[in-house]
């Protein structure tokens, strides 16, 4: 599927439920994906990407804003705090804010810089054990405290059970935002974006489906 084809697809889903068409970001995720795959979506007018993991963004994507300026840099993976500054630093938003303690270093070092990416507050819909985020019984009261921290709280975001329908998920976060006055919503990949745009959606996380199926580092 090339990118030609999802980004009709979003616009058609967007369509279908009323929203204003550009309503939706597509996130083009590039996790493990070879620099000239990367190079060749960039070539086609393409600007936001997702990487899951602040090394691998590191040594990928200061060339690639040296040659084009407006690339919107997503941070979509776990964040460890000692990778916080190099995070901040690099991307212009960060999708997995998931507990107190790395909130507290992100205030902490957005005053030290002077700026700070938009946060997307990680919420773990699902309950899972292995899985980040807070739990949505916390999130309200997290959503609060990154608020009294001044950071720039944008939206939540969440990744849905596997084996469950992603629209249960989806319909709790936006229920979670609305009532804590947040407008964006990080939810929906390659196989249930479409769903995911249909229950308010702001931002898509789309990867294989782009790229082509992911290269596995070797060693």
């Amino acid at each position: 599927m090339s990118l030609q084809e999802i980004t009709a697809r979003i616009a058609k889903a967007v369509s279908n439920v009323g929203r204003p068409a550009g309503s939706v970001t597509l996130i083009a995720v590039s996790k493990v994906q070879p620099n000239e795959r990367v190079q060749a979506v960039l070539e086609q007018g393409h600007r936001c990407f997702g990487e899951n993991r602040v090394q691998e963004a590191v040594g990928k994507w200061p060339a690639f804003k040296e040659q084009y300026s407006d690339v919107d840099l997503h941070l979509i993976g776990p964040l460890q705090t000692n990778k916080a500054r190099q995070a901040m630093e690099l991307c212009n938003a960060i999708h997995s804010v998931d507990r107190p303690k790395l909130a507290k270093t992100l205030a902490r070092l957005a005053q030290e810089i002077g700026s700070c990416p938009d946060l997307f507050i990680q919420v773990n819909t699902g309950e899972e054990d292995q899985k980040a985020g807070i739990l949505p019984v916390d999130a309200d009261r997290f959503v609060a405290e990154c608020k009294e921290l001044d950071l720039p709280v944008r939206g939540l975001m969440c990744i849905p059970p596997v084996d469950q329908e992603p629209s249960l998920h989806f319909a709790l976060l936006a229920k979670i935002a609305a009532r804590n006055g947040l407008t964006g919503l990080s939810m929906g990949m390659s196989s249930d974006f479409e769903q995911a745009i249909a229950l308010g959606a702001t931002h898509v996380r789309v990867g294989s489906a782009i790229f082509g199926e992911r290269v596995k580092p070797q060693g």
